[in-house]
């Protein structure tokens, strides 16, 4: 006897509509997608330009149900915005773990989209991070306002090297009165006094524009969720972190729970040093670099700020400082500080070895230290002055 399998109508639609999985190897100006079935068998390959954008939703409007991928370059948010309402799940790729298309001897788009579907199809993608709305948000205003007072700082340094031509150079020399004698010096070259007059000009709106940048984040802050203001609290609880490390901190790292270990952390900020091994001989190697560059400099500003202030942070520099120099040792603490951080807003835990309680502390064993000593009384001494007594 034949068992007959009964088709609804909901099985025929899956026999004619069946999942189909698209790579997409996403440029500048153009995308080429390769679509494959469950047996990465290639169905279709298109090329679209990225301009032609009607094209590209009409396209996956008659594609039926489709799952994509597409790595997490610095132009993916607009073509996932497009195609997320259509797609029945999507994946973001993370392209350093996509080996096989970056070592590739032969590197081509068709190939890499292909090798991208099949990935899709298998369910082998390496996933990267896919920040939230918010976040996203936080991030730009963030880098922007970095790039503010880098603006100021470097336009400081330009001014200050016109000034120091003419012997001009002070430590209070951007106080109001000083500009205005630099700007009033008669024995400036009439091109130095016009680069004076263009710079100085350019270094007021740059105060203006920084002015205005740390307004709109201060802004964005206060209408976070009542979780994103503790976490600002917990960061800022730690040594050498203030409000604009802390800053940072939170948006590049985004969500702490994340990273599964401390490891983790400090290799996605790039403070992790390299090894090289070979025939058992080790080499140790700088610091990767390879990660967030903006988070990294955060917590080695941050890890000055704590050895200056903590004297928890200052020991555990010096002992480092005396085997491995200075400026491996403040890398080391910029380190250890940063998984710090990353447990305590695991943890949702203040820092607690805060500076005040730190300066508490010493004020009590200096106490400690005046304070007169009573010696105790023993048995032998209780004997004596019975005796003397009698």
């Amino acid at each position: 006897m034949v068992a007959l399998r009964c088709i609804t109508p909901s099985n025929l639609h899956k026999q004619e509509h069946p999942m189909k999985y698209v790579g997409i190897d996403l440029h500048k100006k153009t995308i080429v997608l390769c679509v494959v079935d469950k047996d990465r068998k290639i169905l279709e390959r298109q090329r679209f330009l990225c301009l032609d954008v009607e094209r590209i939703k009409a396209y996956f409007e008659q594609l039926g149900s489709f799952q994509f991928v597409v790595e997490a370059t610095a132009t993916y948010e607009w073509l996932v915005q497009l195609l997320e309402p259509l797609a029945e799940s999507w994946v973001l790729a993370h392209p350093s773990k996509m080996r096989v298309i970056a070592e590739s001897t032969k590197k081509t788009d068709k190939l890499d989209a292909r090798i991208l579907a099949e990935f899709l199809a298998l369910g082998m993608v390496p996933q990267a991070y896919h920040p939230t709305a918010r976040q996203r948000e936080h991030r730009v205003l963030v880098r922007h306002r970095v790039q503010c007072r880098q603006r100021v700082s470097r336009l400081k340094c330009q001014i200050r090297h016109l000034a120091a031509s003419y012997n001009a150079d002070r430590r209070d020399l951007f106080d109001a009165d000083r500009l205005d004698e630099l700007r009033q010096r008669k024995d400036l070259t009439g091109a130095d006094r016009f680069v004076l007059k263009q710079r100085l000009k350019d270094y007021d709106e740059a105060l203006k524009r920084l002015s205005e940048a740390k307004a709109e984040l201060t802004s964005f802050a206060s209408k976070g969720p009542a979780s994103e203001q503790k976490e600002r609290e917990i960061v800022q609880s730690a040594p050498g972190v203030g409000e604009a490390v802390g800053e940072v901190v939170l948006a590049e790292l985004a969500d702490a729970a994340r990273f599964g270990s401390i490891k983790q952390v400090t290799a996605y900020a790039g403070l992790v040093p390299g090894k090289r091994e070979s025939d058992g001989k080790k080499k140790d190697l700088g610091i990767t670099k390879a990660g967030s560059r903006l988070l990294r400099w955060a917590m080695v500003q941050a890890a000055w700020q704590a050895v200056r202030h903590s004297p928890r942070w200052r020991t555990v520099y010096e002992q480092l400082k005396r085997r491995r120099g200075s400026k491996r040792a403040i890398v080391a603490v910029a380190r250890r500080l940063l998984g710090v951080l990353a447990s305590m807003l695991k943890a949702g835990e203040k820092y607690r070895w805060s500076v005040a309680e730190l300066k508490e502390r010493e004020m009590k064993a200096e106490k400690r230290k005046h304070k007169p000593r009573v010696p105790k009384e023993t048995k032998k001494t209780k004997k004596i002055k019975e005796t003397v007594t009698v």
